[in-house]
């Protein structure tokens, strides 16, 4: 069963379509408090269940992902995995001034707890080789390049690409 989270229907859906799964259904909200509420609407138990999550925003989104993980491992799912298109905390992978955390490790740590393996697109890899060298899961990290680089190739007559700062200029060199 795939579990999408909010705003990540449009992803799921080709995952679902692919894998021959269900698109199921998670509801999660605010208690007046602040704390979160979540509700794995279809059934989990007995299944390998896929949550799609993009990690954008990902202060807001990561304590709902790890207690949704949860519930659907309590609910009695087989495995469960995380397809996060974007994957956040990879650019803290180092100390660079004394004090710093080095979060990149703690979000690795903390998520692989709480899933069974990854699938991510493009993640900051600067100065680690692969995602194995912080997760304890199997990851697998998909690159986007040849599929922008296809679609440019087939629509844009002179195409300029660019990157938001120059660690991207890896991204935007493969395209």
């Amino acid at each position: 069963v795939i579990l999408p989270f909010p705003d990540n229907a449009e992803t799921a859906a080709p995952i679902a379509k692919r894998q021959d799964a269900e698109v199921g259904a998670v509801t999660l909200r605010r208690f007046p408090d602040g704390e979160t509420y979540v509700r794995i609407e279809t059934p989990v138990t007995g299944r390998e269940t896929i949550l799609v999550c993009t990690l954008s925003r990902p202060d807001e989104k990561m304590l709902p992902l790890l207690l949704t993980a949860a519930t659907a491992k309590d609910l009695g799912a087989t495995r469960v995995g995380l397809v996060a298109p974007y994957l956040a905390y990879m650019r803290q992978d180092a100390r660079f001034q004394p004090g710093e955390g080095i979060t990149s490790m703690y979000v690795a740590r903390l998520l692989s707890q709480a899933v069974d393996w990854l699938v991510t697109v493009d993640p900051h890899l600067h100065r680690y080789r692969s995602l194995a060298e912080v997760y304890s899961i199997p990851t697998r990290a998909v690159r986007a390049a040849p599929l922008i680089a296809r679609w440019i190739r087939n629509h844009v007559s002179s195409p300029v690409v660019v990157g938001p700062d120059g660690e991207s200029a890896q991204w935007a060199q493969a395209v």
